[in-house]
């Protein structure tokens, strides 16, 4: 068991805002549990929106909480994001942990503390994502947001001073984190509960899609593909394109809209396999996927080629979990489809389920920990 060295450690978490149970909030669930004395600060907090883990803690949020609509239109607010992060208090901790993938590292940390950044990626729609997330804007607003944005690009560089150490994700984000801030980071990927998942061996007729249903996650790609396949598809998840996604989808598609983690795992067990086409920072959900036993066919970009074994030469000695497209079409994927339904039989449950462990959250945990008490 790896003890902390320094008992009366003073530890102050940061996370960009508390709206809801998303990876992020996963990995900051265990942050929570290895410092429950912490105090945790947020640009704002939706009571109820998060593990009783988290609500537990010791919260303290910004001046963004009281401004009107904040708990439903926070992201309005992004120009003030930098101040308010800025305003919070941190004399006297030992040790800062954010998490963060917008603002939080951005807070000020005194000259004796040491602060670690659990970083998800650098700000998406600012370094990588720009059309992705306001392609449809038109001319003049887009040019006011990229206006803006050149400002906090300047403000985002500079607030990296204040980090001691980044950890990344995944090598995809390291790379972006050197590649964008010009920064070295290490890697411990985050927890997915691949423990409490089972293998299945059961198979009904159809794929599955489980995302929020955003543009840059490109479902799009997902819904045109199985329009041409014919073959049927069951959508969980919601989101500003849920009903643009509608109307393309023919009568082969099925959207459930939000799902419980129970009813989600039904589904793993029961598919044929995860559809997987947008371009992730890492990707929980085909983690999952694997540890029910169940195939990925996914685009071949981002944190997938670090989760998924995709079949070719390079994997005779190993086995594998799932099939690449190396274009962001339909085309791709349906040829992709096509292929995978070819060689099913080279797929082993158990094996897809070892991959996943790779990444339990048991094993996450142990990792930060040791991080945390060797920078510490």
């Amino acid at each position: 068991m790896i003890q902390f060295r320094k008992i009366n450690l003073r530890v102050a978490i940061v996370h960009d805002w508390l709206t809801g149970m998303r990876g992020g909030e996963k990995c900051l669930e265990v942050f929570c549990e290895l410092f429950p004395d912490a105090t945790l600060f947020t640009l704002l907090h939706n009571k109820g929106s998060v593990s009783d883990t988290i609500e537990a803690m010791d919260i303290k949020t910004s001046f963004i909480q009281n401004l009107p609509k904040a708990a439903t239109k926070y992201r309005r607010y992004l120009p003030l994001f930098p101040k308010a992060i800025e305003r919070f208090d941190l004399a006297g901790y030992d040790l800062v942990l954010s998490s963060s993938h917008c603002v939080a590292k951005g807070v000020k940390v005194s000259n004796t503390a040491r602060h670690i950044c659990y970083c998800y990626t650098p700000v998406r729609y600012v370094w990588v994502f720009f059309d992705e997330y306001f392609g449809e804007f038109n001319p003049v607003e887009r040019a006011a947001i990229s206006t803006f944005l050149k400002r906090f690009k300047r403000w985002d560089l500079k607030s990296n001073e204040g980090v001691d150490f980044f950890v990344a994700i995944s090598d995809n984000i390291k790379d972006r984190i050197k590649r964008f801030y010009d920064r070295d980071a290490d890697v411990i990927y985050p927890p997915v509960d691949a423990g409490g998942l089972k293998p299945s061996t059961t198979e009904e007729d159809f794929y599955l899609v489980v995302s929020a249903l955003v543009p840059y996650k490109r479902i799009d790609i997902a819904i045109e593909a199985f329009n041409r396949l014919g073959k049927r598809l069951v959508v969980i998840g919601t989101g500003n394109s849920e009903k643009d996604l509608k109307k393309i989808a023919g009568p082969n598609i099925e959207f459930l809209g939000w799902a419980y983690d129970e009813a989600i795992k039904g589904y793993f067990a029961r598919c044929k396999g995860l559809i997987f086409p947008g371009e992730e920072d890492f990707g929980i959900v085909p983690v999952e996927a694997q540890a029910c036993g169940k195939p990925v066919i996914a685009y071949a970009k981002g944190g997938a080629l670090e989760t998924v074994v995709g079949i070719n030469k390079k994997t005779l000695n190993q086995e594998p979990t799932g099939v690449f497209f190396y274009e962001q079409t339909p085309q791709a994927l349906i040829e992709a489809v096509r292929y995978f339904e070819s060689i099913k039989d080279k797929f082993d449950p158990v094996a897809l389920r070892s991959n996943a462990l790779r990444f339990d959250r048991a094993l996450f945990k142990e990792k930060i920990k040791k991080y945390i008490n060797e920078r510490v």
